[in-house]
């Protein structure tokens, strides 16, 4: 290249192609190129919230809340099968309700997982008060009131205990906490009650607390599955009784 040094012409013609004046436009689209793919990449930990096993207060259809009861032998087969599946996920933690029937369910995770388990009565299920140990006949016919604008999702005192949004201000953080300290990738499992997984779900998911009731209830040793997402967690299973598939569609 006449007017250059000699190196320097050699440079322009056979060197990388982003050197030089015109390999500016390059170097700049590869860094734009670079910045995309850092801020595009998933923020991708998960938590599972997974109900304990089989009661005989939930054959019986009695409100349980903070009572504490024992699993029966059908509610341990449960957990038993179920842990199995959920070690498949390789969770990283495990944190549980400090209640019998959800230490013993963990249990069943840990002796697959060989993971500690952490007990919180933060994670207990809802304080049902005068309910609690009565048949839902039983609190009709005591109840009749309240238990009527409980069925209409109007919120509740239940027999004078606790309303959902308290519920999930001390379940919630819990959970955030202990998610926030898993590896990029790394999954927690949630061992908890019905009524509390699905008050943490909407708080975690930032549903208004009247909408809650839509996600429905968990089936005895059934799970929900939470994603972390640039925009903050999101619901990807819930209710589920197999392992998570992935998501195959135009919103993902």
């Amino acid at each position: 290249m006449e007017g250059l040094p000699a190196d320097r012409a050699a440079r322009g013609r056979e060197g990388d192609p982003g050197q030089g004046r015109a390999g500016r436009p390059l170097r700049r689209a590869r860094r734009r190129a670079e910045l995309i793919v850092h801020v595009a990449e998933p923020r991708n930990r998960r938590i599972v919230l997974w109900r304990h096993g089989q009661t005989a207060w939930n054959l019986e259809r009695r409100f349980q809340g903070t009572t504490d009861i024992e699993l029966t032998d059908e509610g341990v087969a449960q957990a038993r099968r179920a842990a199995r599946l959920l070690a498949g996920l390789r969770p990283d933690a495990v944190i549980s309700s400090d209640l019998m029937r959800t230490r013993a369910t963990a249990a069943e995770l840990a002796a697959v997982t060989g993971l500690p388990i952490v007990h919180d009565e933060a994670l207990r299920e809802s304080f049902a008060g005068e309910w609690q140990g009565l048949t839902h006949d039983e609190i009709m016919e005591r109840f009749g009131e309240q238990y009527a604008a409980w069925k209409r999702g109007e919120p509740v005192r239940r027999g004078g205990g606790e309303l959902e949004y308290e519920v999930a201000d001390r379940a919630a953080p819990v959970v955030e906490r202990s998610a926030d300290k898993l590896p990029d990738g790394g999954t927690l499992v949630v061992v908890s009650h019905g009524g509390t997984i699905r008050t943490t779900i909407g708080r975690l998911v930032g549903l208004p607390p009247h909408t809650w009731e839509a996600l429905g209830g968990l089936a005895n040793c059934s799970w929900s599955v939470l994603g972390e997402s640039v925009r903050g967690w999101r619901l990807l299973e819930h209710n589920a009784g197999s392992l998570p598939e992935p998501v195959l569609g135009d919103d993902d």
